[in-house]
Formats: C-alpha cells, structure tokens, sequence
C-alpha cells in the first residue's frame, strides 16, 4: 500500500484524475496504461464497470512500476472499499460521504475522497475524516466561481471538482485553488475505450496534463 502523504503529495503535483465509466470493460488496463503515457498519474476505475474490483487488482499488478496511481470510483460501503483496498487500490472516491468507508480508509491508511456538493456537506465530509472532497457535480452549483467561493473560507479543506470538466475548464478550476479536477468522458470517453483507440486517449491525457501544468505556472 502507497503511503497517503505520498498520494496527496502527487496528486497535488499531477493535479488530474482520469475517471474511467465502460459497460465495455476489456482492455482496461491498456487504457490505463494510455493514460500513463500521456502524464497522467491518477486512474479512478469506477464500481460501476463490470469486474472492477479485478481490474483494479490486473492494473496495479500488471502496470508496477509505472509512477501510476490506480484508484477505487464510485463506492457505496465499506465492505467494497475495503476489497479494492485490499485489490490494490491507492484511493477510494465515493459520490458522497459515508462514516463506514471513512474508518476504513483510516484503518488502511488509505485516501479518501467523497463527494460532496454544499457548503455543510463539504464541511461534513472533512471532519469526518475525507482527505480531499470531491465536489460533485461540480458543474451544478456555478462552476470554477463556486468553487473559488467556497475555498475562500475554507483554505485548509482540500476539494477536487468532478463532472462538467472540460480542456475548457480544468484551468479554471485548478486556479480557483482545486487540488486537481477529475476527468471523464471528457478525456477518455466510452467510445475511445470501445474503439481501443489508445492513441487518441493519450492524445486527451497530453492535452489535459499540459494544461493543468500551465494553470499551476509550470512549463
């Protein structure tokens, strides 16, 4: 298991999540390893495709060795955390906040991140133990401005949009003070996946990496 300083630390360098949602789950490990390629150090394989939990054990095996973060999407209780801990996974995203997972998180040593869209939820979640708060659906609530505002009177927690990010907007998210911003369809859609257009998934985590770069100041 990855130590969390070294996770938060890289996902505070790297600043993008891949988030991969297939009913096609072939090859998956291939599109990780796209993504990889194309700078990206975190790929969240979400409960909802078909034998996650094995994909997520395929990937960290077969792709060691690759500075490649491959994480758990999408869980709903700690039993499911707990065997995509246990599969490999080096973080753990929910669509909201549940205690359960929480400790278990806590007793793995593991990164935690539930989503959470108001400003009570936000709070919620982090004192009861989320290491960053993904805020979901980012673009529901106003977009990079909302985010902004609530970081203003929230420094310390640390929040990463989801839903709604875009080449377009991923920039503004991140200079709104986002710790990174995940990414679907946007950058490794279903059709690519089913296509095995690995090329062009590369081509997507280039463009997302480089601009996530730039919004950071660096070259």
């Amino acid at each position: 298991m990855i130590a969390k300083d070294k996770v938060l630390a890289s996902l505070r360098q790297s600043g993008v999540v891949a988030v991969i949602r297939t009913e096609n789950p072939e090859d998956l490990v291939s599109v990780a390893k796209a993504l990889a390629q194309g700078g990206i150090q975190f790929v969240e394989i979400t409960m909802t495709v078909p034998g996650a939990i094995e994909i997520i054990r395929d990937a960290t095996s077969q792709l060691k060795g690759m500075d490649l973060y491959i994480g758990a999407g999408t869980v709903l209780d700690a039993m499911t955390a707990r065997a995509a801990i246990i599969a490999g996974a080096a973080f753990v995203v929910g669509p909201g906040f549940a205690p359960d997972i929480a400790e278990i998180c806590r007793t793995y040593g593991i990164t935690y991140a539930p989503g959470a869209l108001t400003p009570q939820e936000i709070i919620t979640a982090w004192k009861g133990g989320a290491d960053v708060v993904k805020v979901f659906p980012a673009d529901n609530m106003g977009g990079p401005g909302y985010l902004k505002a609530i970081k203003e009177p929230l420094p310390q927690i640390e929040l990463m949009p989801t839903k709604g990010v875009n080449l377009d907007t991923a920039a503004s998210y991140i200079k709104a003070g986002a710790i990174a911003v995940g990414a679907g369809s946007a950058m490794v859609g279903k059709a690519l996946i089913v296509a095995k257009d690995y090329a062009g998934i590369t081509e997507n985590a280039k463009k997302f990496s480089k601009i996530v770069r730039e919004a950071k100041g660096e070259n």
